[in-house]
């Protein structure tokens, strides 16, 4: 906390400070801006995450502390942070922590019920406030976090979470999707516990974090993700099995760059890093397009298309491609049914009335020589309507080429132009903070020689004061130096005395100690041995009644032989053979129909 007594320079620099919290700043996104830029996440980073989240929950499970508004604006993550952090820095932090729980903490006058999409619709009306608050919102953020690999997952999120508030712990549509993604990528035992916090009927019957910890750090990472299809991709496309060689987007690319995909290409910030990766998988995609693997070029596309920024020339080149490759894949059914149709020449019904023709006309040369030229005028007529319609399409191919150049001139105009405003906008604020660095500065320099100069006075009055009282205290201590004297050495004679006497003291104490111990071990010893004699008594007892055919008087000695044993047992164990007389007694106790030895 910043206070006048500590911090008085700062504060007259910017008075609004008064009595502020400093707290650290914690660089990254949070868990909203993953979701809400629908930005797809690696296998990795999906476990990554979710294992951060389940390490923080578990750690302050331990220490009874809960956050009670878990949601993902309250999630950060500078696992995604743009700045350089160090090593040891956690991948997920939690903010807002106005309402946390703790045992040792005031309960708050108002209490929340949770945030809309992470809230159990079966919780208290009363509000979140216990050690259990976080469990279930916690799983559903750890539940999106492992889905958000899969990109079905990523376009059918509600918006601001994955889940609408009225869907909260209902068999609805998004939570068999993301049931099924959990347990197709993760497998059935992190599927289990997602459905054990969606099924539950209070907070405390969820899982813990701990739990989820343990679960998912046994995780093996699995090679890719197996995206589910929709019956209406299916549809559309036609099926998407191939046996096409798979391809990986982001294959050859390193960590950084990774990162920077999944950052975003925004103009300005990482511009430069955003455009060599998306040039390198441009150029991946060409090369997998010229050796034929058209599918695998297309998905590479759609992944650079995603990260480029809107209006530029990379995007409409990238468009431009993507639309090209999905004709070639997934042509039109009209194009289709019209490159399919069968001439009518050649269909049956016109060669069969031509055979009747024929064969009414007697064969004669005529007839035949008038089909053969009425084939030739058909065959001539198509041949034009092809060059027709390749001309047509040729034509049509060089106007979109011309829109696309003049899409692409306008946008690297309308780049340039933002660019110089953004640099004038720049120029002005740094002009601006120039100003008002130098006003500081100037109000610093005042405050500086005026602390100074009272700082001079202070310190000049101060040392007045300090010489008379030394010429004060020098005079007393003249005076009492021989007293002081004469004290110390009538001190020093009591201190002898007094250390003779307590010498003498602790000899006649410790003399006394060691004859009370030795008391005491010859009073052990003595009992120990008559106690020795009683077990022996007690065995020979229970042995005889065994050897009599009394069992139930040889069971009663043999327990009051366990009760004697068992009151110093570790003493006894090592005296002659009651070790191996206890082992008889306790198979007996054990095993009615066991024969005491005769030891």
């Amino acid at each position: 906390m910043l206070t006048p007594e500590r911090n008085g320079e700062l504060i007259a620099e910017n008075p609004d400070l008064l009595y502020s919290v400093l707290m650290p700043w914690i660089y990254g996104l949070t868990w909203f801006d993953v979701i809400t830029d629908q930005r797809q996440l690696q296998l990795s980073e999906s476990l990554t995450l979710a294992q951060a989240l389940s390490g923080i929950g578990s750690g302050m499970e331990q220490r009874g502390l809960a956050h009670c508004d878990l949601s993902a604006p309250n999630v950060m993550i500078p696992f995604f942070s743009e700045v350089e952090l160090p090593d040891q820095t956690a991948a997920v932090e939690l903010v807002d922590v106005e309402q946390m729980y703790s045992s040792k903490m005031d309960r708050p006058d108002v209490l929340l019920a949770g945030s809309p999409g992470y809230a159990s619709h079966r919780t208290v009306q009363s509000g979140l406030w216990s050690a259990y608050a976080d469990r279930f919102a916690g799983a559903v953020i750890i539940g999106e976090m492992l889905a958000w690999c899969d990109p079905l997952i990523v376009e059918k999120a509600w918006g601001e979470s994955y889940f609408d508030q009225v869907e909260m712990q209902t068999p609805c549509e998004r939570y068999v999707i993301l049931k099924k993604s959990i347990e197709r990528n993760w497998g059935s035992r992190v599927t289990e516990l997602f459905t054990r916090a969606w099924e539950s009927q209070d907070l405390s019957s969820c899982p813990t974090f701990g739990e989820w910890l343990v679960v998912l750090n046994s995780i093996e990472l699995p090679t890719e993700v197996v995206p589910e299809k929709d019956e209406e991709s299916s549809s559309d496309h036609g099926t998407t099995t191939s046996d096409d060689e798979a391809v990986i987007p982001y294959a050859g690319l390193s960590e950084a760059e990774r990162n920077s995909l999944l950052l975003g290409s925004d103009a300005g910030t990482h511009a430069n890093a955003d455009g060599k990766v998306i040039t390198r998988l441009f150029n991946q995609a060409r090369g997998l397009e010229q050796s034929g693997n058209l599918k695998g070029a297309l998905e590479v596309y759609r992944s650079a298309h995603h990260f480029v920024g809107s209006g530029s020339p990379m995007q409409v080149e990238l468009e431009a491609a993507i639309q090209g490759l999905e004709d070639q894949l997934y042509p039109k059914v009209e194009q289709d049914n019209s490159r399919d149709k069968v001439p009518f020449y050649r269909s049956k019904k016109w060669l069969l009335i031509a055979s009747v023709v024929i064969l009414l006309l007697g064969g004669s040369g005529i007839a035949a020589n008038q089909v053969r030229v009425e084939r030739e005028q058909t065959r001539q007529q198509e041949a034009a309507q092809q060059e027709a319609a390749a001309a047509e399409a040729n034509s049509a191919r060089i106007h979109a080429d011309q829109l696309k150049a003049e899409a692409a001139k306008q946008a690297e105009a309308k780049r340039l132009q933002q660019e110089e405003t953004d640099r004038k906008k720049k120029a002005l604020e740094q002009e601006r903070l120039r100003v008002q660095q130098a006003e500081r500065n100037k109000l610093k320099t005042q405050y500086e020689k005026q602390a100074q100069y009272e700082s001079y006075l202070a310190q000049k009055k101060k040392m007045e004061k300090k010489e008379a009282l030394r010429k004060q205290q020098l005079q007393v201590q003249y005076e009492k130096q021989a007293q002081y004297e004469a004290y110390l050495a009538k001190q020093k004679e009591l201190a002898l005395k007094k250390e003779a006497e307590r010498k003498k003291a602790a000899e006649k104490a410790a003399e006394k100690a060691a004859e009370r111990a030795a008391e005491r071990a010859r009073a052990l010893n003595k009992k120990r041995s008559n106690q020795v004699v009683q077990l022996i008594a007690y065995y020979n007892q229970a042995y005889n009644a065994q050897q009599g055919g009394n069992n139930a008087k040889a069971k009663q000695y043999a327990l009051q032989f366990v009760r004697l044993y068992e009151s110093d047992s570790s003493y006894f164990a090592s005296v002659g053979r009651v070790s191996s007389r206890a082992n008889g007694v306790y198979k007996l106790l054990a095993n009615s129909s066991y024969k005491l030895p005769d030891t």
